[in-house]
């Protein structure tokens, strides 16, 4: 589905760009994604919309498969936003214990205060935080559009998969571009 339209009351949710995450190998060059969410937050910040920084310190509890990494390994700057963002004191800040931005934290409260009815994600993983936060704005009855182009994974195969197969069955998706022309034609 092409992206039709943004509500009056849009959030900008960007997930876990933070420091002990974006150093690590991605399918695509890091840079640009941050540059790309900072334009978006930077476009919502002007019309006064929430920006929501999320980051993620922990996982959930459950058993799996794959050894958990050592988050005793992790450094001490391993949940600092990176600067680029331009995190501002009257930001929305979420710390999460696990993949998506709404399952462990009061965000859907938070943003429902706020009259938000759809939300636009951005940031990493594509298949796992964005992904993950994506079905639970959707599950919680938001409208949910992606910033497709500000946001990377580990690994392309998944990052592709969940572009190809999965967003389009949670909401809309547009360019950075895209998004900032529909949101100067919303405001």
């Amino acid at each position: 589905m092409a992206l039709t339209a943004l509500d009056p009351k849009t959030a900008l949710i960007i997930v876990d760009l933070q420091k002990g995450i974006v150093g690590g190998p991605l399918a695509h060059p890091i840079a640009g994604v941050i540059a790309r969410s900072r334009a978006l937050a930077d476009a919502f910040r002007a019309r006064g919309l929430p920006v929501v920084l999320v980051t993620v310190t922990g996982a959930a509890p459950g058993r799996t498969e794959q050894p958990r990494r050592d988050m005793a390994a992790w450094p001490a700057d391993f949940a600092a936003l990176v600067p680029e963002l331009g995190q501002q004191p009257d930001g929305i800040l979420v710390t999460k214990q696990s993949w998506g931005a709404f399952a462990t934290t009061d965000l859907a409260t938070r943003l429902s205060r706020l009259g938000v009815t759809q939300v636009v994600i951005a940031g990493v993983a594509t298949a796992t935080g964005v992904e993950a936060t994506a079905r639970q704005a959707y599950e919680q009855g938001f409208n949910v559009t992606l910033a497709t182009d500000a946001m990377t994974d580990a690994r392309a195969d998944a990052h592709d998969y969940t572009m190809r197969a999965v967003f389009p069955r949670l909401g809309e998706t547009g360019s950075t571009d895209a998004i900032l022309a529909l949101l100067e034609r919303t405001a």
